[in-house]
């Protein structure tokens, strides 16, 4: 057995051959490795030439407090948010939110710098879900792939899904059956609606209308029972697939759709009965939150939270995707920048999707729901039993997966946070060689520092809970 390195003195490689700091010892010889420095144990006098690199300690929110430095920070030139004129810097401490509080779904710190209960500058620190679902996507097929991405806006899974499977049939150069794109459609609007139940009813809570967790469940539960009865799962379905989706539609499914739109847009009434009326809910939300159109165009903000703000943008209409153009539906734009307005968006959203699932209802054809190409889809089961080569097909497509011609794309599907989109490459083989997700939930949170700042202690949690931020989305 070798001997082990010695952790506390030993030589490490310097990243680029350079020597830093006094305490650096000579080259191995004939190794071409640097002796870099010595290890700093944690409770130890620091290193002089390691006190630059760790003078940052859990109170302080950045070491050099210039303009400059803000601007760095804030990574914006937009400055004009910040409350800092006027105030004592000794007058200022640091609250730390989280990471568990309501008011997102998953882990997010803000460290909230205040000046008495005014809020001076907030920094968002993200990383505590982090699950590395861009890198796990290399190692699995391209038919494995909707089973990983389901799972990161798992409020939006069937979004996730839809975006990856677009991206890699682009790649394919695959028709997908026009009865597969309604379905497909149909999920997909069916699961804005939950998703904006939940954040009706969660946010609803977070600013003391309780009765609303209830009425939200109440009617989100609809909706999860119709996936529950099309898919087998009330959530990470793994359903669209690339080449189509993994099942055609129940039997007596447009009797549920009629059950849904009539339970939701009965509830939906009694959400605007219940808040937008109330003086205490509107004492919470009007005016609060406030990010204005510039702000959400600097930050890449999307989605209710952009249209909130006066931004006319919806992936839906500006590049449509499974034939959504096709199908009666409007965009809802309002222009409070606000807590308030957010909530107006998302109820008009909901009834907009019921209209388009309506239609979905009404004109579906009848047909596959899946291609026949027989290079990404299996054969039918009945044909396994009687020819050799299917049964071998049928194998090889569920363990080595179909190839996919090498090359990239970009694929963008509006999901029930903003726009998601998907950049997949690959290199011929039967695995993605790269991923990457472009997560509204990441760039929305960008934007809470600029609705924060200069507000109320008191107004953070329905500021946060408005921009709808799923952590699983932002840490990928």
């Amino acid at each position: 057995m070798s001997k082990p390195p010695d952790l506390v003195t030993g030589d490490l490689e310097a990243p680029h051959g350079a020597q830093v700091g006094p305490s650096a010892g000579p080259a191995s010889a004939g190794s071409g490795r640097t002796a870099m420095h010595d290890l700093w144990l944690t409770g130890t006098d620091t290193p002089a030439d390691l006190a630059g690199f760790t003078s940052e300690g859990g109170q302080e929110m950045v070491p050099d407090e210039s303009e400059a430095t803000r601007k760095a920070q804030m990574g914006t030139s937009v400055l004009d948010d910040y409350d800092t004129a006027g105030s004592d810097d000794d007058e200022t401490q640091i609250v730390n939110l989280g990471p568990q509080h309501p008011a997102t779904h998953g882990v997010l710190r803000l460290q909230v710098e205040m000046d008495g209960e005014t809020i001076r500058r907030v920094k968002p620190i993200i990383g505590y879900l982090h699950t590395g679902m861009e890198k796990t996507a290399e190692a699995l097929t391209f038919m494995q792939g909707p089973t990983n991405v389901t799972r990161m806006d798992y409020l939006s899974p069937l979004h996730n899904e839809l975006c990856f499977s677009l991206a890699t049939e682009r790649l394919l150069g695959v028709e997908v059956p026009v009865r597969a794109q309604a379905i497909r459609i149909l999920m997909t609007e069916l699961n804005r609606v939950a998703s904006h139940l939940l954040w009706s009813a969660t946010t609803g809570m977070d600013i003391g209308a309780i009765s609303m967790m209830l009425y939200g469940w109440r009617d989100r539960e609809l909706v999860l029972g119709f996936f529950e009865k099309t898919t087998g799962l009330r959530m990470n379905h793994n359903y669209i697939r690339p080449g189509g989706v993994a099942a055609d539609l129940p039997d007596g499914w447009e009797d549920d759709i009629t059950g849904i739109v009539t339970g939701v847009e009965r509830g939906l009434a009694e959400y605007e009965e219940l808040l937008l009326g109330n003086p205490i809910f509107l004492e919470r939300t009007v005016g609060v939150g406030l990010v204005t159109a510039d702000e959400c165009r600097a930050y890449g903000v999307t989605g209710p939270v952009a249209r909130a703000s006066g931004i006319d943008y919806d992936v839906r209409t500006h590049f449509p995707y499974s034939g959504i153009e096709q199908y009666q539906f409007e965009v809802p734009v309002f222009s409070g920048c606000d807590v308030h307005d957010r909530f107006l968006v998302r109820f008009e959203e909901i009834r907009q999707s019921l209209r388009i699932v309506e239609q979905v209802r009404d004109t579906i054809p009848a047909g596959d729901w899946r291609t026949e190409d027989r290079k990404v889809t299996p054969p039918p089961r009945a044909r396994i039993d009687q020819s050799m080569e299917a049964l071998i097909h049928h194998f090889k497509i569920f363990t080595e997966g179909f190839k996919v011609p090498a090359g990239e794309t970009y694929q963008a599907v509006e999901s029930a946070r903003g726009e998601l989109g998907m950049y997949l490459v690959s290199s011929g083989g039967s695995k993605p060689w790269r991923l990457h997700v472009r997560g509204p939930s990441f760039a929305n949170l960008q934007a809470v520092p600029a609705m924060l700042a200069g507000s109320l202690l008191a107004d953070t949690i329905a500021t946060l809970a408005s921009v709808d931020t799923v952590i699983g989305d932002v840490d990928r």
